[in-house]
């Protein structure tokens, strides 16, 4: 019997070639072969069950009454069961001071705003600093790019001075700005990969065809972007939705501008025999996310692998 000889890969790296007694030929099978194992499929449900357990736990607690929920734990619905609609009609009624329904309206005109200001600035930016050639590119990319590293706690103070100062603190321009802000660094870096991937060939074909950089970018450049997008889209949109910081300290408690995490922070801080509330109003704070994320998912795991790799 004979057994064929090693392998190259692509990368000139020798490989293992297959084996008579049945082992895999290559590390990435044998990785393959470990994580689909019977032990590591049990060792991923426990997982699986252990952290949808508090959840679980949290959504029975919304169907309970106010006193069941201060006097037993949740699982002792499996013995005494008793269920109840009333902590999501104090949350969801048009009006009482327990309502969020102010609250949800003013976390959609933040987060519409604040998602996507953000990405059509970066996507912008982007394009500039991947096909556009202009003095000191590269030390404003990487400018941009070193700006993750700067916290977010430290900017607070400055950026409410300064909204004070030109009258907008306390309004809906100053959460956008910062969510803008904060936002745009990150949102760069990664449609920038994206953008580089762009074969050239393809760009040049638009330029012999009289293209200018305006048509290039909305015409060809934003259908390829769509995965992208929808990546950046999604994390944006869940990082406003569920921001606390920003909206503690440009809106307050207003109810005209203050968000839904807000109000779930007060039901706990400044109403804490309220806090029973809290159940149904975290299952109310996720219903939009979960909707965004279901209509978008088809784009999420292509957008998280562009850029990563080359080829």
């Amino acid at each position: 019997m004979t057994t064929t000889g090693p392998q190259l890969d692509l990368s000139g790296m020798q490989q293992p070639s297959d084996t008579r007694d049945g082992r895999p030929a290559t590390i990435a099978e044998a990785t393959k072969k470990r994580l689909s194992s019977p032990w590591a499929s049990l060792v991923a449900v426990v997982l699986a069950v252990l952290w949808t357990i508090p959840t679980f736990g949290l959504l029975i607690s919304s169907f309970r009454p106010a006193r069941d929920i201060s006097t037993s734990g949740w699982w002792t619905v499996f013995t005494d069961p008793n269920f109840t609609l009333e902590n999501y009609e104090l949350v969801l009624s048009p009006e009482g001071t327990n309502s969020l329904a102010p609250y949800i309206i003013n976390s959609l005109v933040i987060v519409i705003p604040g998602v996507l200001i953000p990405i059509m600035i970066a996507s912008l930016a982007a394009y500039a600093f991947a096909w556009m050639d202009f003095k000191f590119k590269n030390v404003l990319f990487v400018a941009v790019f070193a700006l993750q590293i700067v916290p977010i706690q430290v900017t607070l103070i400055p950026l409410l001075s300064l909204y004070a100062d030109i009258g907008i603190a306390g309004t809906f321009w100053s959460i956008w700005l910062s969510h803008t802000m904060f936002g745009l660094p990150l949102t760069v870096f990664l449609l920038h990969n994206f953008i580089r991937e762009v074969p050239k060939e393809l760009l040049e074909a638009a330029r012999v065809d009289g293209a200018g950089h305006v048509t290039i970018f909305f015409r060809l450049m934003l259908p390829i972007l769509k995965p992208a997008l929808a990546a950046i889209g999604i994390y944006q949109f869940l990082w406003v939705w569920n921001d606390l910081l920003v909206a503690l300290t440009f809106a307050g408690s207003s109810q005209n501008v203050a968000p839904m995490t807000v109000a779930l922070f007060n039901l706990t801080g400044q109403r804490g025999s309220q806090w029973f509330l809290l159940t149904a109003g975290a299952f109310v704070s996720i219903i939009i996310p979960v909707l965004v994320f279901l209509s978008l998912q088809r784009y999420f795991v292509r957008g998280l692998l562009a850029g990563s790799v080359k080829g």
